[in-house]
């Protein structure tokens, strides 16, 4: 693995990029991987460290951070959609395009919640393959939990109690074609559905259970503000674990759909090194290509 200081040179924001120590040497896949609020690049690399793979599955992971910082880090439009596109022409510049095979948006929380809204811009839309939200929004709501979020008073739970209304909508479905992979922890939500609207659009069959994915080592982050005393739906310290798999087969084109849900867990306990690498897996099964097509359709 090498680690690269990217710079968006328009702007001069720096950006976390990892990549195969050999690059050159065949195809990669693109993850942009988003943080969620309060958060940033640094921290989301821990959260979901894909960094870690990028040998083994030929990744190259972008992680950049939120300009606004104010009342919390979050990623806005008018402050962040110019500078995530700088990102990605950046890298498929550096890569070259017709040698990235598929380019993934990742995104947790409010880092998910962008990603729905980036897919619905052209840009993004034309260019992105697949979709993972890490407890940022599943196409077919999974219903949060009463009480989510950190440690508050009741007064505190009141004023949130429409906020989280609002925040935790389902998200619209996208228009462009792509996979999607929704992963969240068990206290975040009351019950995963059984079902997929996603999955039906495509024509996929029934969801099967895979095999559990059981990880004896934990993750490598957390909240730490909140340590020994968060509640289960925001997460607790870093701990090993078992993720349940689910996938929807058959789907047309092959696009890949999938729900993971890890037991006992939260929403910033760090995802655990096995069940990385099995979202990563399922990363890199997908149908790849739509950004080459797009520059050989603008090339000819």
């Amino acid at each position: 693995m090498a680690r690269e200081t990217g710079v968006d040179e328009p702007t001069g924001r720096k950006f976390y990029l990892d990549r195969p120590a050999d690059p050159d040497q065949g195809e990669l896949t693109f993850l942009l991987n988003l943080h969620g609020g309060g958060s940033a690049g640094v921290w989301q690399r821990g959260y979901f460290p894909a960094h870690d793979y990028v040998d083994e599955y030929r990744l190259v992971v972008a992680a950049p951070t939120a300009k606004t910082a104010e009342p919390m880090r979050h990623w806005a439009p008018d402050a962040d959609d110019e500078h995530l596109r700088d990102v990605v022409e950046l890298v498929f510049e550096r890569f070259g395009v017709d040698r990235i095979r598929a380019f993934w948006l990742v995104g947790h929380s409010q880092g998910g919640m962008t990603a729905s809204r980036l897919l619905r811009t052209p840009f993004f839309a034309d260019r992105v393959d697949g979709w993972l939200s890490l407890s940022g929004g599943r196409i077919g709501r999974a219903e949060i939990v009463e009480g989510f979020g950190p440690p508050r008073t009741k007064e505190e739970q009141e004023r949130m109690a429409a906020l989280r209304a609002r925040r935790f909508e389902p998200p619209p479905v996208p228009e462009a074609d792509l996979s999607f992979i929704f992963a969240t922890g068990e206290h975040e939500i009351v019950a995963l559905p059984d079902a997929s609207p996603w999955a039906e659009k495509y024509g996929a069959g029934p969801r099967v259970r895979l095999a559990d994915v059981v990880d004896d080592r934990p993750g490598q982050v957390s909240d730490t503000r909140w340590e020994g005393r968060s509640t289960l739906s925001w997460g607790r310290a870093p701990r090993p674990g078992t993720a349940e798999v689910y996938v929807y087969p058959g789907a047309r084109d092959g696009w890949v759909i999938a729900d993971v849900v890890r037991l006992d867990k939260g929403h910033t306990e760090g995802l655990e090194p096995r069940i990385s690498e099995e979202l990563i897996k399922l990363i890199v099964s997908a149908p790849a290509g739509k950004a080459r097509r797009l520059n050989r359709v603008r090339s000819s």
